[in-house]
């Protein structure tokens, strides 16, 4: 069975509406689970949690519009090569920071109507029917749909935050809360020294232009005020300045204003962009849920009989390489917890910093440094592996799309590649012409040999929210209930997502029985991706009060 679920004409009301044809690409896991297809998980669904209902799987159907528009294998199919339509159009704007109400309205779209929505599930029907083979194609937009559910029930459960920590780790680094307008009592102390330190009594630290000029006029040959920059310079005011800007940020990204804005009722729901980035990351449109600075995770505290579970994967993207490319040797070193420790024991590298510059390098292109030093010996080590990588590499030098595991598209590269090689190629073209669309195309090529490695570690943490985030309701209710919102009051639950890493808010005693499924959830996560060959993820994963205590287990 399939329900699509729609907006009427004013917006507002969710219209449901059973579908009996068999749509194969809809259909993933029991059959006798309802689906649901509607327009966008991120308007629709939080009405429902709302009212109490978890859905278990679904079909987004703009998601899914954006994959197979990209996607090289449904490139000939008439959804591809069709004419911008209304799952074309943005997303909606950013979200206002909560007002408070527990229960809010999803976030307004423009409205599309049920022929549209039925026209549009049969237009990706024969999309994802006409791919060859259909299956990788199948997985993905399960796997993204899926993740938009956890993503709408991780904003509706809230992250448990004390704001009275919170409080108090802007106080002892910034001192008392000041009044609107007033910069906090330890950056009015900086701005003074730096004043003093540059001889500018006039300074405005918070402005660039200001800065750069104070610096310049007493001999500092900088560019920006970068700290890498700034930190190479010998000079009394750089330490103050280095220390102005980290704390200046932190006021302005996570301080007072922004506790103000975004928790409430001891939670705080960001709202997270599924897919957000061209390779399949998430983003956030609301709340910075993405760049939550170390400070601050000690504020992330759980509900009193309750604790959380945090699990990152060691060394994702390597192991993610050693899988795609089916390279045996990486996929051995991996074998264990430090993929970069087994590469030194193997003699790859005489030291762990090299093992680690040196992949980087292989997934991010670096040609110069020790990572250039390094990589012809992780080149003879796994060869499979950077020929993987360096093949996508010159796939985007030439201009071309490459893809993930599952079937992501890259874009193709913009106007600036296209003129700089047409621009090459004149008869008046001189070696300006020529290195400067050399360089542009190494540039795609280094975006196009880490679009295929992080996409599918995308595509692999995706594969393991869902897993989890099915084995967390599994374990059924307990008699601890927490302060989240229904249906997930007595339930572990998922609450925090960042590209390897997850946070699961668990009442302590199924802490054990949690930290297992969510390992378990990993291993499910690669033979699903992987099949029988033997690339391993394991995780580290610590239980604690707080988010900040379990991060170093």
């Amino acid at each position: 069975m399939l329900l699509l679920v729609t907006r009427r004409s004013d917006g507002t009301t969710a219209r449901v509406r059973r579908v009996d044809e068999q749509v194969p690409h809809g259909l993933v896991g029991r059959e006798s689970a309802p689906r649901w297809v509607w327009s966008d998980t991120s308007a629709l669904y939080p009405g429902l949690l709302a009212d109490g209902v978890r859905v278990e799987r679904c079909l987004d159907l703009r998601l899914a519009h954006r994959v197979l528009r990209l996607a090289p294998a449904a490139a000939t199919s008439p959804l591809a090569t069709a004419a911008a339509g209304p799952f074309d159009a943005p997303a909606p704007a950013e979200p206002e920071p909560s007002t408070g109400t527990l229960f809010e309205e999803g976030r307004a779209e423009r409205p599309i109507d049920e022929e549209t929505c039925l026209a549009e599930l049969t237009a990706q029907d024969d999309a994802v029917g006409s791919a060859a083979p259909p299956a990788r194609l199948r997985l993905l937009l399960a796997a993204e749909s899926a993740g938009a559910l956890a993503a709408a029930e991780m904003r509706h459960a809230g992250v448990p935050w004390d704001p009275g920590v919170h409080d108090e780790v802007l106080r002892s680094l910034l001192g008392p809360r000041p009044r609107a307008g007033e910069r906090p009592r330890r950056l009015e102390q900086l701005a003074q020294q730096l004043r003093s330190e540059l001889d500018a009594p006039a300074l405005n630290p918070d402005s660039q232009p200001d800065l750069l000029r104070a610096l310049r006029r007493v001999g500092l040959p900088v560019t920006s005020t970068r700290k890498w920059e700034l930190e190479g310079l010998d000079h009394a005011a750089v330490a103050p300045l280095v220390e102005y800007k980290r704390l200046s940020r932190l006021h302005t990204a996570n301080g007072w204003a922004w506790l103000d804005s975004w928790v409430h009722d001891g939670r705080f729901r960001p709202e997270y962009v599924v897919g957000g980035v061209v390779t399949g990351r998430w983003g956030s449109s609301g709340g910075g849920a993405l760049q939550l600075p170390r400070h601050l995770r000690g504020a992330v505290r759980a509900d009193e009989g309750w604790s959380l579970v945090v699990a990152d994967a060691a060394q994702l993207e390597p192991r993610v390489l050693a899988g795609l490319a089916h390279d045996e040797q990486l996929a051995a070193a991996g074998r264990g917890h430090d993929l970069y420790a087994a590469m030194v024991a193997a003699g790859v590298v005489p030291e762990r910093a090299l093992a680690k510059v040196g992949m980087l390098g292989a997934l991010y292109g670096g040609t110069t440094g020790a990572s250039a030093a390094v990589l012809p010996r992780i080149a003879r080590a796994y060869p499979d592996a950077l020929a993987y990588v360096e093949a996508a590499a010159r796939a985007g030098e030439r201009g071309e799309v490459v893809t993930t595991l599952l079937g992501r598209g890259s874009p193709r590269p913009g106007e600036a590649w296209a003129r700089s090689q047409v621009e090459a190629l004149s008869d008046e073209a001189g070696a300006g012409e020529e290195s400067r669309a050399r360089a542009v195309s190494r540039g795609w090529g280094r975006f196009t040999r880490n679009f295929v490695v992080q996409g599918t570690a995308a595509e692999w943490a995706l594969a393991w929210i869902a897993e989890t985030r099915r084995r967390l309701w599994a374990m059924g209710q307990t008699a601890v209930v927490g302060r989240a919102a229904e249906p997930f009051a007595a339930r572990p639950h998922l609450v925090y997502f960042l590209h390897d890493e997850l946070v699961v808010h668990t009442p302590t005693a199924l802490a054990p029985a949690v930290l297992e499924e969510v390992r378990a959830a990993a291993v499910a996560a690669g033979r699903l991706l992987f099949g029988d060959f033997p690339v391993e993820f394991p995780l580290s994963v610590g239980v604690a009060a707080s988010y900040g205590d379990a991060k170093g287990a």
